[in-house]
């Protein structure tokens, strides 16, 4: 199989084909759920029908068995659903974070390269405090400051990661901003945007592309871990790390609940990670 011209290796395909079941799993989230995502509907911690005994029935008022493919969470809604509605809420949430974060990260760092002079040392000094901080105290120190909604959590997880995009950005374009063309181009007198946006962004796209899939899992990862200590995505929409805390108890009585989420967040990691890895190859390969 080939993509992009290039020939896909066997953990890339694994990768896109992880990346494309989750993406499939969030879009059609209302049509494949079963039950709603804050529908309880049985027993806590009620086991998959798997690995119920053969002729065990369920209790009057309760659905039966067959219609809880990964067992109930410690509220009694279908694990199979809210892991389907958390794949829409997480991933959603982080690519709009990461798509806001490099946004903000390659439009200063590109600007910081290509101008120099004191904007890049405002920058770059601005940069180097934010990223003295560490990144999880800073975040958990705003949201319990300006609270827990959606917007402010991308608004805060976006502004700590364009800071590592910033720092690529610019060495990336650094590199760029000496060479002929870029120099014709500022000679022909064309200005900061027209060099940034088309002599500059088609040159980096390469390791832009392979970064945005690492920074796609840095966001998806810190949102759970924020979901998991009360300051992310909050009831009643699903999320895979809230999904984790909540039933994190279920361990103690040998139930597999938070097992689910947590196996949910470490293959769509590793699925991305695996395409960047081919993108990265490729690029190293072309400068060879």
């Amino acid at each position: 199989m080939r993509l992009f011209g290039q020939k896909l290796s066997i953990a890339a395909t694994f990768g896109f084909a992880i990346i494309a079941i989750n993406i499939l799993a969030a879009l059609l989230a209302p049509v494949i759920a079963p039950f709603g995502e804050a529908d309880m509907i049985g027993d806590v911690w009620d086991a998959p029908s798997w690995l119920k005994e053969e002729g065990e029935e369920a209790d009057a008022g309760e659905v039966t068995a067959s219609q809880t493919l990964l067992g109930l969470d410690n509220l009694g809604r279908d694990m199979f659903s809210r892991l389907l509605y958390g794949a829409r809420t997480t991933i959603t949430i982080a690519l709009i974070t990461t798509c806001l974060s490099f946004t903000i990260g390659c439009l200063l760092g590109f600007a910081a390269a290509v101008s120099g002079g004191w904007l890049d040392m405002l920058l770059s000094r601005a940069v180097d405090a934010l990223m003295a901080i560490p990144t999880l105290i800073f975040a958990l120190l705003v949201l319990s400051v300006l609270g827990t909604s959606i917007p402010v959590l991308i608004g805060t997880v976006a502004v700590l990661d364009s800071t590592r995009v910033f720092r690529l950005s610019r060495a990336v374009a650094m590199n760029i901003a000496v060479l002929e063309y870029v120099e014709a181009a500022r000679l022909r007198g064309e200005g900061l945007g027209w060099v940034m946006g088309r002599e500059i962004l088609p040159n980096a796209l390469p390791p832009l592309i392979a970064e945005f899939g690492l920074r796609f899992c840095f966001a998806f990862i810190f949102i759970a871990s924020l979901s998991f200590l009360g300051l992310g995505i909050q009831p009643p929409f699903a999320d895979w790390g809230s999904m984790v805390r909540d039933n994190a108890q279920a361990i103690v009585f040998g139930g597999i609940a938070p097992l689910i989420p947590a196996a949910a967040i470490a293959l769509l990691t590793i699925g991305v990670n695996l395409v960047v890895d081919w993108i990265l190859s490729i690029h190293a390969a072309r400068r060879a």
